[in-house]
């Protein structure tokens, strides 16, 4: 007996390391979830994608090389130097090579590239913005581990406590001091409690699973989260946190950069009125021959035809069918609407900020008026069980006082991890962390 006893101690001491590995804390799983969540991981291709588009702005500035070669071969009658026709074939073979560098192009190029670095700002903190929505979500599923783990606790100590007093109502049957059918209800009870208790279980199971699945894990067996401080800050002002938010909020300034970048768009929309004017270089050379005639070698003759060439392109736009007063159209419409995308934000801010602060500031409430009941209910049951132990109470009685204490124990659990989630979500938005 005694070395079964040491041997499941060591098997016990063995695997308690490997759970407290196990526990994850808040920061590892939103860490977790920036690296590993779909919509984060599409944000982030996003943002490539922003980049390459700044490269390739500034690629646009640089000149256009390229080669080309042709041979042809003709047969047939054809015009001849005597201005006779004859039957003649013909070779001809030549060779380029071709530079082609813009020097002025209205401006586009300079506001090509900006426009894409403005782009690629704004995508960069959408991209943080993604961030901080999975931020929200990986905070709140966290607590509702936490919470389903804590109605689960509550859930065993009233199927013990019902245990418990089946096995006292047994002692009294067998004494004859209470009737059988005392037993046969506190029979129900530890069913009824069982049953609770399977579906607490199972609850914080689906919480898990569910945390998983927004972290991107494949299994949550194994999974656990570790406990959280539970002490509440005190809430600052509305007007407060929503002018903090207004610096650090990534959605605000995502929505302020979208608005630069529209402009942006608006100016190169406008080098369409604009002239422009590039630079071109050529050489080239080529091999000809007529069959019956003859002539120069091909490599005489490459280097005879050998030729170069210099040359300035002007561009001066008159009219175009009113493609550019139509594009400047376009994009001071949507100009326009990135600006009421931003005030929508700003908004949509300032609702959320106001609507977590009453939620907050509610669920105090609820934690303080939960805490008294959770004590006056207390009370009111051992009043009850001392009035039972002497038979002054019945049983209903009893179950009636025992369900209204672990029924305000629960109300007191759902309260206390309410109020810790919006404190914490009107911190989040006046610190932006």
């Amino acid at each position: 007996m005694n070395v079964m006893r040491a041997l499941l101690l060591f098997c016990c001491a063995s695997i308690a390391p490997v759970a407290c590995a196990a526990q994850w804390s808040l920061d590892s799983c939103i860490s977790y979830a920036h690296e590993h969540n779909i919509n984060v991981r599409m944000s982030s291709v996003e943002c490539l994608n922003a980049e390459y588009g700044v490269t390739e702005a500034k690629d646009r500035f640089l000149p256009s090389v390229g080669a080309g070669a042709s041979y042809n071969f003709a047969f047939g009658r054809g015009l001849t130097a005597d201005n006779t026709y004859a039957n003649r074939n013909t070779q001809n073979f030549g060779v380029n090579v071709g530079l082609n560098m813009p020097i002025f192009q209205g401006l586009a190029g300079v506001r090509r590239l900006e426009y894409a670095k403005a782009a690629l700002r704004t995508m960069l903190e959408q991209h943080e913005a993604t961030k901080d929505d999975v931020t929200l979500n990986v905070m709140a599923q966290y607590l509702q581990v936490l919470y389903c783990g804590e109605m689960r606790e509550v859930a065993a100590d009233q199927a013990a406590l019902s245990r418990t007093e089946l096995e006292r109502r047994r002692t009294l049957l067998e004494a004859g001091k209470i009737p059988e059918l005392d037993v046969l209800e506190a029979e129900a009870q530890v069913a009824r409690d069982a049953l609770t208790l399977v579906n607490a279980e199972n609850d914080r199971e689906l919480a898990l699973v569910a945390m998983c699945r927004l972290l991107q894990l494949d299994d949550a067996e194994g999974f656990d989260v570790a406990p959280v401080d539970m002490q509440v800050p005190p809430l600052p002002d509305v007007d407060y946190v929503y002018a903090s938010a207004l610096r650090c909020n990534h959605g605000v300034q995502a929505a302020a950069l979208n608005v630069q970048a529209a402009a942006g768009n608006v100016s190169l929309a406008r080098t369409g009125y604009m002239p422009t004017l590039s630079f071109s270089a050529g050489l080239g050379s080529n091999y000809y021959t007529v069959s019956g005639i003859p002539g120069d070698t091909f490599g005489h003759q490459l280097r005879d035809n050998f030729s170069k060439s210099l040359g300035f392109s002007l561009s001066i736009p008159i009219f175009d069918a009113f493609g550019t007063r139509n594009a400047v159209r376009r994009a001071k419409a949507s100009q326009i609407t990135a600006e009421l995308r931003l005030d929508d934000a700003r908004m949509q801010l300032y609702q959320n900020i106001r609507q977590s602060h009453s939620q907050a500031v509610a669920a105090l409430r609820k934690v303080e008026s939960g805490e008294v009941a959770e004590r006056a209910s207390k009370a009111a049951l051992d009043a009850v069980t001392e009035k039972y132990n002497y038979g002054r109470a019945n049983a209903t009685e009893f179950e009636q006082a025992k369900s209204a204490w672990f029924r305000s124990r629960a109300e007191l659990v759902q309260a206390r991890y309410e109020s810790i989630l919006r404190s914490r979500v009107v911190e989040f938005y006046r610190t932006g962390q």
